[in-house]
């Protein structure tokens, strides 16, 4: 959903030369999007029908000015398999404006819905939406 939401709203505040990809720790072997994200994107303008996952790899890592994850177990697995990458590692959630200053704790772990009911979806939508924001006021 994130690399989605990001592109709608970086298109609608003119920031067309930023380059996003969304890549997984785990092989999905080119799954597609899950049914429930698929539709919870579409309800609020953002077709992804035609996604299929990719493989987080070296090349990506290397190219990659800053890596956004979900979760401090993101983070630290990416910073474990690929130290040098260590400092251009951030935690999503961190950027959100609705976010105060925190101890660096799990406070800022975006869970993952799959399997859950459409509530946490559209739990998950919000927060990753709300992050974004943030992050385009970063940029």
């Amino acid at each position: 959903m994130a690399e989605n939401i990001f592109n709608k709203l970086a298109a609608e505040n003119g920031l067309i030369n930023i380059s996003v990809v969304s890549a997984a720790i785990l092989d999905m072997k080119g799954a597609p999007a899950d049914q429930k994200a698929i539709e919870i994107l579409k309800e609020n303008g953002i077709d992804v029908s035609d996604h299929k996952s990719t493989l987080l790899t070296e090349n990506i890592v290397s190219e990659s000015d800053k890596i956004l994850v979900m979760t401090h177990q993101h983070k630290e697995t990416i910073a474990e398999k690929y130290p040098d990458a260590k400092d251009k590692i951030f935690l999503l959630k961190s950027f959100s404006i609705s976010c105060s200053e925190q101890d660096d704790n799990h406070f800022y772990d975006i869970k993952d819905p799959y399997k859950l009911s459409d509530f946490h979806y559209r739990d998950c939508f919000a927060e990753i939406y709300i992050s974004i924001e943030g992050l385009m006021k970063y940029i």
